[in-house]
């Protein structure tokens, strides 16, 4: 039973770690963290929470918002402030199509020849896409399966 318990701890411990290895949402946008001053305050407070929502939801394994962050990544969303980042947002394209989610479809594969293609990198952006998918990858406690 002790070793049971102990198990469980080491556990809890392991993805407590894990999750604390995650950059915090806000340091992908350029918004204040007070949004009275924005030109468009309630928009500015919408970016935030939209975007919070969709990176926490990301991080801990769902579908949708792994889509929704590796689109804001690759385009910039359509969100004022927003800190474009192709790179990233490819190596979050290719941790969709190697989770194994079983709503993924023909256009998460269309998604990740477009946005990992070379007209958003070139073979460099693309080494180090795959780079950054095995760490997103070996956080979500999956396993890449890349060429």
């Amino acid at each position: 039973m002790r070793s049971i318990i102990a198990a469980l701890v080491l556990t809890s411990i392991a993805s407590a770690s894990r999750a604390e290895e995650w950059r915090p949402a806000m340091d992908y946008i350029f918004i204040e963290a007070d949004c009275k001053d924005a030109e468009n305050p309630e928009r500015c407070r919408l970016t935030k929470e939209t975007w919070e929502r969709d990176y926490s939801a990301a991080i801990k394994g769902d579908y949708q918002g792994q889509r929704n962050v590796a689109f804001c990544l690759s385009t910039g969303c359509s969100y004022e402030g927003f800190r474009k980042n192709p790179v990233l947002g490819c190596a979050w394209r290719v941790v969709i199509v190697n989770s194994g989610h079983l709503d993924a479809d023909q256009l998460d594969a269309k998604n990740l020849k477009l946005f990992c293609g070379p007209e958003f990198l070139d073979d460099v952006g693309r080494t180090m896409a795959d780079a950054q998918a095995r760490t997103l990858l070996g956080k979500l406690g999956l396993t890449a399966y890349l060429p």
